[in-house]
């Protein structure tokens, strides 16, 4: 059986808590963080993980760590990494410092992905951010002296932020001038200071307006849209996130933190005292061949190539067309679905409503 490529790392834990944030998260505490970084290097050794290419450290914030932790960490996991593999940890501004940035350096972290979230101070304030954007800028320009794969993340659809608003976050995220950049829409969930406030998500046609404006301009400025929220020019895409958008498994560890290992998905217990007693998987299941249809439209219809028709056909042993004979003409008509010699993908404006295709496909 072969084993999985490629690990994420869960690390919960964050210096403050931000209005929209739904992952798992506390608040850093080296009463907490010690014993569950113990608690994560045993379950890492439970999968006896021998190499991968890609090792991606998400959060909560791995950078609001310790200097000494953070480096327990990455001296936990660097032997793993292929040569020439992919090494990503997110940061965020308050907490990337030189110190750290020479940590992963020496360590063999080779991609940064850096939440910068909104480049208004006002917005930056109202969504619970520490950092002003001349620091992110400062940050940013740092980092490029010990790493040069920078991913910087940017967030649109705020309350009362208007076209001319986007506008200048897309001008100011340029400048910054990196290779890679990730934009998402605002989404308000349960749980979160902004959903207790009664905080409304940006409705269809505005958001839709918002997202056409930013293809527009990243595309006219050299970046490659590769995944429905992501753009890289060079090439530098992220090697980690394709695993997961070409539904391929992967080791998932830490808390909350979810797998796909032999064919089942995980979930991991997001309960910090069942992870301190190595109780982790809380949700554990394999998919049935619909589910796992579904699963791989969700996925691939959301990169700009689609998915490749031969590996249709090898993962559900039909091809494309005879699975969904008779609901892809409208699709087609409508220039929403695109099938080509090689590929099947959907148009700009059938990106833009995946949801409603894939309803469209699959009922």
């Amino acid at each position: 059986m072969n084993k999985p490529r490629s690990l994420y790392i869960h690390i919960p834990f964050c210096s403050h808590i931000c209005h929209y944030c739904d992952f798992v998260k506390l608040f850093y505490n080296n009463k907490f963080s010690e014993p569950c970084l113990k608690a994560l290097f045993a379950e890492i050794d439970s999968y006896h993980i021998d190499k991968v290419d890609t090792i991606y450290i998400g959060g909560g914030t791995p950078t609001s760590l310790s200097d000494e932790e953070f480096t327990s960490l990455l001296d936990k996991v660097k032997d793993f990494l292929t040569p020439n593999g992919e090494f990503t940890v997110e940061a965020n501004v308050e907490n990337l410092t030189k110190e750290k940035l020479e940590i992963m350096k020496s360590r063999g972290v080779n991609r940064l992905s850096i939440g910068v979230e909104s480049t208004n101070d006002g917005i930056l304030k109202a969504i619970g951010r520490y950092h002003t954007y001349e620091e992110a800028v400062k940050v940013v320009k740092l980092a490029k002296q010990y790493i040069s794969n920078i991913n910087v993340d940017l967030i649109y659809g705020f309350p009362h932020q208007s076209e001319e608003d986007l506008r200048k976050d897309i001008k100011n995220i340029l400048s910054l001038d990196v290779d890679h950049i990730s934009i998402y829409s605002l989404i308000v969930s349960e749980c979160t200071k902004f959903y207790k406030d009664g905080v409304k998500e940006q409705d269809q046609d505005e958001s839709r307006k918002f997202y056409d404006i930013i293809l527009k301009e990243l595309r006219e400025n050299g970046y490659e849209r590769y995944e429905i929220s992501n753009y890289a020019r060079n090439g530098k895409y992220s090697r980690h996130n394709l695993v997961y958008w070409h539904n391929q498994e992967y080791y998932g560890v830490g808390l909350g933190a979810s797998g796909y290992i032999a064919g089942a998905r995980y979930t991991n217990t997001k309960s910090l005292k069942q992870y301190l007693e190595g109780n982790c998987v809380d949700i554990k299941e394999t998919l049935s061949k619909d589910e796992l249809l579904e699963e791989y439209l969700l996925c691939h219809f959301r990169l700009e190539k689609g998915f490749a028709k031969n590996d249709f056909k090898n993962r559900f042993d039909q091809e494309f067309t005879e699975v969904f004979r008779g609901k892809i003409d409208s699709l087609i008509e409508r220039k929403l679905l695109i099938i080509g010699k090689e590929n099947v993908r959907l148009s700009d404006d059938g990106m833009a409503i995946m949801d409603n295709v894939i309803v469209s496909l699959l009922g």
